[in-house]
Parts: C-alpha cells; sequence; structure tokens
C-alpha cells in the first residue's frame, strides 16, 4: 500500500490518544525545571511505542531517536513541557489537579503533538532514511531556560534541521502562520537596587527617599525608548516590580526594581545596559543615593532559516491550501527555541487556537486560557508530513 495512505491511517488512528495525552498533561501541570511527573510519562509513553531510542538528557526533559536504516538528514522535532505558576480557572473535567500552576501557554499540546508524531513515525522506521529526533524540552518559561541546557547536553549533535510549533491563541483554529528571519524578540533581565536613607515620612529632608529617586529612574529609563532610540528599531524596557518600604509612616532605606528589555536589533541589545546604567547612575547620584544594577542576558531571537521556511510553507500550502498560511510578523515575546535554531537552521511556526464560536477567546498565560483542541490534528500533520518529505524522500 502507498506510504501515504498507511501515514494518514497512522495518524488518524492516533488523534484521539493525542486528546488524551494533553488532557492528562493539563491535569498535571509543572513548573519549569520542575517537570518530574511530566517527563517521566512523557518517557514511559515513548518507551511504549517501540523503534525509539528513548533518554533523559537533563533532569527533566526526554528525547527519543528514530533511526532509520538508511543514512540521510536528521531532522530533530521540539516541544517544551513545562507549565506556569497560574491558578486555573477554567470549569473543566481536565482542569488542573495542582494548585497554583496551570498549561497556561499551550505546552501541554505541544508535548502531545510530539508525541502524536512519534508513535506515527515509529511505525516507519524501516521506511526513514536518516533520523528523526523528538525533543521534549523543560523549563521554556523561565531563562537561561531549558533549551541552551539540553543543547550542552549534546541533543543538536548532528542534526541538520529542527523544526518547533506553538499553539497560539493570535490566531484561529485552522490557520498556521510563519514569520521569515527573526520572528521573536531577544529578551534581557534587570534588577535595580538604589540605596538611600530611611527616616520618618514627616522629615523627608533628613532622608535620601529612594521611593522618590526610583519612580525618577523609571521615568527617565523610557527616555531610551523615546528619545534615544531610532524610532525604526523597536525596543522595549519595562520595570514589572517595585518592591520597598514596609510601614505607611516611614521612608525606607532601601527599594528594589526588576524588568525585562525586548529587543531585535544585537547592536542595541549591546548598548541598553549602557544607557540603562548611565541614567541610573546619574539620578542616583543627583539626590546622594547609591546603586546596583545587575544585567542578565537571556534568550536571543529566534530568526526562520529562510530556506527551511520556505519548505515547511510549501508543505502547508500543499496539504491545507494557501488560504491557510498567515504571514507572521516578529513578536516581543520570546522563546528559548533560539537555542536550538542557534545550532542548525531551525523554523518556527505558529498554529492557531482559538475559536469565538467556543468561547476559546483567551490570551497566553491567562487563568483562562483553553485550545480548540481540532488544532492538535493540524500540528501532528504537520509534523509528519513534514518528517515525511525530509526523511523518507
Amino acid at each position: 500500500m502507498d506510504i501515504n495512505v498507511l501515514l494518514d491511517q497512522a495518524m488518524k488512528s492516533v488523534n484521539g490518544q493525542v486528546i488524551e495525552w494533553r488532557r492528562t498533561l493539563h491535569q498535571h501541570p509543572e513548573v519549569s525545571f520542575e517537570e518530574v511527573w511530566t517527563s517521566q510519562f512523557i518517557y514511559d509513553t515513548l518507551v511504549s511505542f517501540g523503534n525509539l531510542t528513548v533518554s533523559r538528557p537533563t533532569k527533566t526533559s526526554v528525547m527519543a531517536r528514530l533511526i532509520g536504516t538508511q543514512p540521510g538528514k536528521v531532522l530533530a522535532l521540539r516541544a517544551d513541557i513545562d507549565a506556569l505558576p497560574v491558578q486555573e480557572e477554567n470549569d473543566l473535567p481536565y482542569a488542573s489537579q495542582n494548585p497554583g500552576v496551570m498549561h497556561a501557554c499551550g505546552h501541554d499540546g505541544h508535548a502531545s503533538i510530539l508525541l502524536g508524531a512519534a508513535k506515527t513515525l515509529s511505525q516507519f522506521k524501516d521506511s526513514i532514511k536518516g533520523e528523526v529526533r523528538f525533543i521534549f524540552q523543560c523549563a521554556e518559561e523561565i531563562p537561561p531556560g531549558g533549551a541552551c541546557e539540553m543543547v550542552k547536553a549534546g541533543v543538536m549533535e548532528g542534526v541538520d534541521q529542527v523544526i518547533a510549533l506553538h499553539l497560539f491563541s493570535f490566531a484561529s483554529v485552522g490557520q498556521f502562520a510563519i514569520g521569515h528571519g527573526v520572528v521573536s524578540s531577544a529578551n534581557d533581565r534587570f534588577q535595580i537596587k538604589i540605596q538611600g536613607k530611611g527616616g520618618h515620612s514627616s522629615m523627608p529632608n533628613v532622608t535620601i527617599d529612594p521611593i522618590a529617586i526610583g519612580s525618577q529612574v523609571i521615568t527617565n529609563l523610557q527616555h531610551i525608548v523615546s528619545r534615544q532610540n531610532d524610532p525604526t528599531e523597536k525596543l522595549v524596557i519595562s520595570v514589572t516590580t517595585f518592591h520597598g518600604g514596609d510601614v505607611f509612616n516611614v521612608i525606607p532605606d532601601s527599594i528594589t526594581m526588576t524588568g525585562s528589555v525586548r529587543s531585535f536589533n544585537p547592536e542595541l541589545r549591546k548598548n541598553v545596559p549602557i544607557l540603562m546604567e548611565r541614567i541610573i547612575k546619574g539620578v542616583c547620584e543627583a539626590h546622594g543615593a547609591s546603586y546596583t544594577f545587575n544585567y542578565d542576558t537571556g534568550y536571543d531571537m529566534i530568526i526562520n532559516n529562510e530556506e527551511l521556511t520556505e519548505f515547511v510553507e510549501e508543505t502547508i500550502r500543499e496539504v491545507w491550501g494557501p488560504e491557510k498560511l498567515q504571514k507572521m510578523e516578529a513578536m516581543m515575546g520570546s522563546e528559548d527555541f533560539s537555542a536550538f535554531a542557534n545550532v542548525a537552521p531551525g523554523c518556527f511556526v505558529v498554529v492557531g487556537v482559538a475559536n469565538e464560536e467556543k468561547g476559546i477567546t483567551y490570551p497566553q498565560h491567562h487563568p483562562r486560557f483553553d485550545m480548540d483542541e481540532d488544532a492538535l490534528a493540524m500540528g501532528l500533520e504537520l509534523f509528519v508530513q513534514v518528517a515525511k518529505k525530509i526523511t523518507m524522500a
């Protein structure tokens, strides 16, 4: 029988299991670097398929290798598996059973799709030329992330191409979105501590008020974006926490603030901490305060390889038609798939999950985020079709 017919039958037979796996994972979410139950479930499920070499590259990650009987290219398919510290508000029979933790970003769907691809393709070992490598990555949500840890563990050795998909609520179910070139921002973190001199709120003149100074720092940091940055270059500097003081009538000795920086230009990325410290230093010195400034480089930009991206787009057009493919603009969000795509040509694909008729409209990281599970079959078929064209040609 024709290989295309056999693959189609195999995919259809596993679609129901993909939904079941997704719901099981959704009930048992675990945050970054703590995916103990999740990774064991994935490991045991992969072992049950047969024809796969399954390993644990890091403590809470899993990798499976489908090594063909003939030489050829090595294709890596990646899914992230961690959840978020979010209390779920969905009234679902498979809602999170772990208080304060939720799969609010779709990683349960990613892992389930990749399990489905592994089960489908593992039945065709004798038709594989080269290798399909299934990477189940821990800790996408917390920098420095699990991707760089897995790369250091050697999961990308010998890989020719790497592909990841992401279930996103900004696109409707039945739609794919792909960007060319840069598709996500670099994401860095900072911490600023301002040391002043505390005292009674009724006598601010004998204090060095770190709250007032910190407020000026926040305001002036925005001048980097609006007045020191080329307006054609996208840049975001966000202060997201501000901690200081415990009593209503006491000016504290110090405050601490943290935040993130998003950028697309490598040179601008290098220059931002220099500009930030110049402002922090100037404001603090003007008011007699001291400071400490820590800046941590996080995820790199994801840059879609042009040739591989065109290949994936062509596959989508062939299987679903051109009307199912949207152009994706570069997003200010970040993803550590970049660590894999820095090693081998990569492509990051968005699969839509929103469905207004079903009330599935909430954004990623929202306590009521959900997905139209029809998207799972589309993600599965995309992985299988790409793998077929690369390793069964």
